[in-house]
């Protein structure tokens, strides 16, 4: 059997954000007791979906949907205005887990949307954080997806003109879209790349230093996760063999075939448990040594939401 060198791409996984959407779900069950309501997956991962629902999180798709005075958790994507407001309405007590770098973009478009400009928005259509973002910003809204989107869009004002972006976008996509964007628009505002995440810019940085090195790249995360697509697609475009699994059972040892040198990323959204499964499947078809990419260090950590900040005195924890 052939030994088969494993390398991790640095950093990869949960960012800040995730670990907070998770926190504010796993701490409201503590303090208030199940069931605690979710509207939509609160972050894109069976596994962590499946472990809250363990718990006694209930997962909807619409407000409608929770019951009288239940406890109800907004997804880390963020949620349209009147989301927020049929839930403010039915008066349901509310926990926002939105990523605080995802109300950052809100921020900014209804900043640009308050000084008379129409909305250009860099973002996947159907994504429940562009759904999220279109219904924060008042007036107009553009959603834009590739460059000849840019080119057929009719606004009513080229003057007054700004855009903000979907925050787990490739870097490079992005820059070619702000690029068209500034082109046939010449006076449009707007914030370069700054709003795509810092865990999205880390962790695609991560694989394009990772696909120097190996012969094999496999991103472990959810096929509706948009960072964890990004990541392989950036793959796939530097012409190494690259594969998305949800899980380690989508692992084929085919794939090994040939291979000395295999790489290993994952989504934000996807726990290191996964990633550990895999390196066993793989510890089962050959020889594996394991190393680590030397890589960002990431130390952000996001505040939660005021009425569970307390809760480990309260606990006693």
């Amino acid at each position: 059997m052939n030994d088969l060198k494993v390398i991790l791409a640095q950093p990869r996984g949960f960012c800040a954000g995730v670990e907070r959407a998770i926190e504010i779900v796993e701490k409201a069950l503590k303090k208030f007791g199940p069931p605690v309501y979710v509207r939509h997956e609160i972050v894109h991962n069976k596994r962590v979906v499946e472990s809250l629902k363990s718990k006694g999180a209930v997962f909807v798709e619409e407000v409608d949907e929770i019951p009288d005075g239940a406890v109800t958790v907004f997804s880390a994507h963020g949620v349209a205005q009147k989301v927020e407001d049929n839930a403010n309405s039915r008066k349901l007590p509310v926990l926002d887990a939105t990523c605080p770098l995802v109300a950052k973009v809100h921020k900014e478009g209804q900043h640009y949307s308050k000084i008379g400009c129409e909305i250009i928005l860099i973002g996947h259509e159907g994504h429940p954080e562009v759904e999220g973002t279109m219904g924060r910003i008042p007036g107009t809204v553009y959603l834009v997806s590739t460059p000849m989107d840019v080119k057929n869009l009719k606004v009513k004002n080229r003057e007054k003109l700004a855009y903000v972006s979907q925050t787990t976008l490739s870097v490079d996509d992005t820059r070619e879209m702000i690029t068209a964007l500034k082109s046939r628009f010449p006076n449009i505002q707007g914030p370069d790349v700054k709003d795509i995440c810092y865990a999205t810019q880390n962790r695609q940085e991560a694989v394009r230093n990772l696909v120097e090195q190996v012969d094999l790249l496999l991103v472990v995360g959810s096929r509706n996760s948009s960072n964890s697509n990004r990541l392989k697609e950036l793959g796939v475009e530097s012409g190494v063999t690259t594969y998305l699994l949800e899980a380690s059972d989508d692992f084929n040892k085919e794939w090994l075939k040939g291979v000395k040198v295999v790489g290993i990323t994952s989504g934000a959204s996807t726990p290191d448990e996964l990633v550990q499964e895999l390196i066993n499947k793989l510890q089962a078809a050959r020889n594996i040594s394991v190393e680590k990419l030397f890589g960002k260090i990431e130390n952000i950590h996001f505040k939660l939401p005021e009425e569970l900040s307390n809760l480990n005195n309260e606990l006693n924890v």
